[in-house]
């Protein structure tokens, strides 16, 4: 993956980021000269989706791993962390691609505040290479986006997991469905909440929508896994729509989640 540096178990064999893309994006990376998702510079060499000195400061999660949030284990022979131990989740399985670092954490409030869409070309990319071949092993049926409350919509104008599953679902060839879950209302703060307080928190922020019919294996998309109870709600609806299973795949992920 050249100066990526990003862990490539699971990679989808595609070629990485350095990789030609058409007359057309190329001559577009002139006249807009894309930025970097972590320093927000133009990135150098053009063609590039990152600067190589900034992947350094990304934290990729390496092995061992929960085998059902993704989160990086300290070592042991555990298969799960803590959390997940104590409180089984609904879903089988999370991805998680980077360990919750600064530079994670500015480059994630970028696409949601800043209106920073275009890193996500990098982060889908990245996605796609460290789990492309799980993916279409687990072979989903659909990518569902976490949605985002219709304030935060009209106010932000996208749904970064949205755009996040869009690029994933066009480099691997699943369809998206944004449409199969609502979200209700405006959730309180987590942070000061315990993990049973976290998940009645979330438990009527989102409701069913509309899936295809013969839906039996659905991945969702966020951006963030933080105590894991949001990726926990939406779960259990699509369970309770005749889901399978459910499977969850995530930018970020924090070490304490």
């Amino acid at each position: 993956m050249g100066e990526m540096k990003l862990p490539a178990d699971g990679a989808s064999g595609r070629p990485a980021f350095g990789e030609y893309r058409g007359w057309k994006e190329t001559l577009a990376g002139f006249i807009f000269p894309r930025r970097c998702p972590v320093c927000g510079g133009i990135v150098l060499p053009r063609g590039e989706l990152i600067c190589p000195g900034c992947v350094k400061k990304l934290s990729p999660v390496r092995q061992p791993v929960c085998m059902t949030c993704g989160k990086q284990l300290e070592g042991g022979m555990a298969e799960q962390c803590g959390d997940c131990m104590r409180h089984p989740k609904s879903f089988r399985r999370n991805f998680a691609l980077l360990n919750y670092n600064d530079a994670a954490r500015y480059s994630m409030a970028a696409v949601k505040y800043r209106n920073k869409r275009e890193y996500l070309d990098f982060y889908g990319k990245a996605v796609c290479s460290r789990f492309g071949r799980q993916i279409l092993r687990i072979s989903p049926d659909v990518l569902v986006p976490v949605p985002i409350h219709s304030s935060r919509m009209r106010s932000r104008g996208y749904n970064q997991a949205e755009l996040l599953a869009g690029r994933v679902g066009e480099q691997l060839g699943i369809p998206v469905c944004p449409g199969a879950l609502r979200r209700l209302k405006k959730t309180l703060p987590q942070k000061e909440l315990d993990p049973a307080q976290r998940l009645k928190n979330l438990q009527q922020a989102f409701a069913a929508g509309q899936l295809p019919e013969g839906v039996k294996t659905a991945m969702l998309v966020d951006d963030i896994y933080t105590t894991g109870s949001t990726l926990e709600a939406c779960a259990r609806i699509l369970l309770s729509m005749g889901v399978k299973e459910v499977y969850g795949l995530t930018i970020c992920i924090g070490r304490g989640a």
